[in-house]
């Protein structure tokens, strides 16, 4: 496991342990997320040379607020809970929404589906977590 990988664990499990087990979610296999990630390629780009596509590249989204990413036309309704709601990708935010985006935030331009098994959704946060936020544009 390299350095990176060890430290987004640490910080993952750091801020589960933070919110108490009632909260909690499942750390996440960042390799198998990689693999999940596969479904979001399509819109979605990570790394250092990543570029928005019909969405926003992801690195750095985990902790994140949402809507920080200059220069990508967000959906109003995103804009709008970013502003009235200081929305932040939380690793609970995240799950809720990749579990049905629509239903988390109607009006949102995702028209992604959502992932239903609990498992991907851990994995692809603890994948996303590996990236940040400097590279990409």
């Amino acid at each position: 496991m390299n350095e990176r990988i060890a430290l987004s664990l640490i910080v993952l499990s750091s801020v589960l342990w933070h919110f108490g087990p009632a909260h909690a979610i499942e750390p996440g296999d960042p390799a198998k997320g990689e693999k999940v990630f596969r479904k979001c390629k399509a819109c979605h780009a990570v790394g250092a040379d990543a570029k928005a596509k019909v969405g926003p590249v992801l690195n750095g989204v985990v902790g994140q607020s949402a809507a920080a990413k200059s220069g990508f036309k967000y959906s109003k309704a995103l804009l709008k809970a970013a502003e009235q709601d200081q929305l932040v990708w939380t690793v609970e935010n995240l799950n809720e929404f990749l579990t049905k985006p629509k239903t988390f935030l109607p009006g949102t331009k995702m028209s992604f589906a959502g992932l239903r098994k609990e498992k991907d959704r851990q994995n692809i946060v603890a994948y996303l977590a590996t990236f940040e936020v400097e590279g990409g544009s």
